[in-house]
């Protein structure tokens, strides 16, 4: 294999995983032709945040080009439903399902029974509609002070990496070769986990050092969630690590938001 012919197959490799990431964490269109193995797709995982960027992007242009039309509060619930469409609400729905098992069970085997039951309980309508509105007001109040698209481009990849960490910690309790997150049943590499956090953290290149106080609130929000999970489940399924990104998301709106209201971040981010 010649040096070129080398060069060509690693960048088509890459290529390959970044968009089994795509297929795999939204609805957005892929190639038919893809190299799907569980493994490959395992590798796939560090490009999970860059999924997270590009669906942030839509989003932002979504936003751009609506809000001045239509005004703030119209256009953040459209764009809270494209993104829903965008993502097959993969993410709100592994936290329906994780709040109907985790409190409609009283034993582990039961809870992950609950889990993958397609019916939707109280809980879960509970925990996703909370869920929603408190993401409805939260992005509304940071649209008011212009810090809407920043912490879109912050919070959208950050909470899809730290998600993804929570296999370096726990164990995977649904049963191989019966989920579509089975590649997520093993840890990453070191330097798999390197990259999947240095393209969770890109956002943090448009906001200024005060920003930075969304990491110690994340790593303190994820340890709560392993904490969580382990409690009820003794590990994590696909579901709850959807429930984390949704947390995770929320938690970085806050503190963005939190900052914004002490006078840490100004209008567009900038002091």
């Amino acid at each position: 294999m010649t040096p070129h012919t080398s060069w060509a197959w690693t960048v088509a490799r890459q290529l390959n995983q970044l968009l089994l990431a795509i297929s795999f964490m939204s609805r957005l269109p892929v190639p038919g032709n893809l190299h799907y193995r569980t493994d490959v797709m395992h590798r796939a995982l560090r490009y999970f945040p860059l999924v997270g960027v590009l669906l942030a992007g839509l989003l932002v242009a979504f936003w751009s080009l609506l809000s001045p039309l239509l005004g703030l509060l119209p256009t953040l619930c459209l764009l809270m439903a494209a993104s829903l469409l965008l993502t097959g609400a993969l993410h709100e729905d592994g936290l329906a399902d994780c709040f109907d098992g985790f409190y409609g069970g009283f034993d582990r085997e039961r809870k992950l029974t609950i889990m993958k039951d397609s019916r939707l309980g109280t809980y879960g309508t509970s925990a996703l509609v909370m869920t929603l509105l408190t993401k409805l007001v939260l992005l509304w109040s940071l649209a008011q002070q212009e810090l809407l698209v920043l912490a879109l481009w912050l919070a959208y990849p950050l909470s899809r990496a730290m998600a993804v960490t929570h296999a370096q910690d726990l164990s995977y309790v649904s049963a191989p070769g019966k989920s579509k997150s089975d590649p997520l049943s093993k840890p990453l590499s070191v330097s798999m986990l390197v990259t999947l956090l240095l393209f969770g953290s890109v956002g943090f290149l448009l906001l200024p050092w005060p920003a930075l106080a969304v990491i110690p609130a994340c790593l303190i929000t994820r340890e709560l969630l392993k904490r969580w999970m382990f409690k009820h489940i003794g590990g994590f399924t696909g579901d709850s690590l959807g429930a984390a990104q949704q947390v995770q998301e929320l938690c970085i709106y806050s503190v963005l938001l939190m900052l914004a209201n002490q006078g840490w971040l100004a209008a567009g981010g900038l002091l």
